[in-house]
């Protein structure tokens, strides 16, 4: 046998050798992913829901967690002072002013208690503080806040008043303490109650 024939054997061989590693190899319609199992379809679930439930939490964070955390010091001094100076210009009035002094009383008021005061002084005190020429004058001398919430708060006061008429022109000296609500309307602070305690 020559060196050609041999060459032409062994090309023959191998490509006998190779051809069922050809015939066998997957059509490119076979070689296509099969559909996803069920194990990868809860998997990618779980993972959806997951990235879901961090946005929720990020966003609960900001909009709810750091609110509270913003309500420090400064916070707490600004619903103290808005109680304070409420108070005052809602127990301070001169007969001679009345309607100056309750128009500046309401401007620190809301809600009910707003619709309360604004009635009660038209219809009680201005009729008894003409005739009797009753003048009060308030202070507070103590505060501290009793809660404290984004939008909501309360301050307990503690106030000195004293009150002069025609019948007591030396006049009269109280104490009481009073119990706040307040509101947060536009970035300030309104007395939504005043209960005394």
């Amino acid at each position: 046998m020559s060196q050609s024939d041999e060459n032409d054997v062994t090309a023959e061989t191998t490509a006998e050798e190779y051809a069922p590693l050809e015939q066998d190899s997957p059509t490119p319609a076979e070689s296509a992913e099969p559909p996803l199992s069920r194990t990868r379809r809860v998997a990618i679930a779980l993972a959806a829901l997951l990235t879901v439930s961090v946005a929720l939490t990020c966003w609960l964070y900001v909009a709810i967690y750091r609110a509270d955390q913003q309500l420090g010091a400064e916070a707490e001094q600004a619903a103290m002072a808005a109680a304070a100076d409420g108070a005052v210009a809602v127990l301070t009035y001169s007969p001679k002013t009345l309607e100056t002094d309750f128009a500046a009383a309401e401007r620190h008021l809301t809600g009910d208690f707003l619709s309360y005061y604004t009635d009660f002084t038209q219809k009680v005190v201005t009729p008894a503080a003409k005739q009797k020429e009753v003048q009060t004058l308030a202070s507070v001398v103590r505060k501290g806040i009793v809660s404290l919430a984004p939008t909501r708060a309360e301050v307990l006061i503690f106030v000195n008043q004293t009150t002069i008429s025609k019948t007591n022109p030396d006049g009269a000296f109280s104490m009481s303490s009073v119990r706040v609500g307040l509101e947060k309307h536009d970035g300030r602070w309104l007395i939504s109650s005043f209960d005394p305690v």
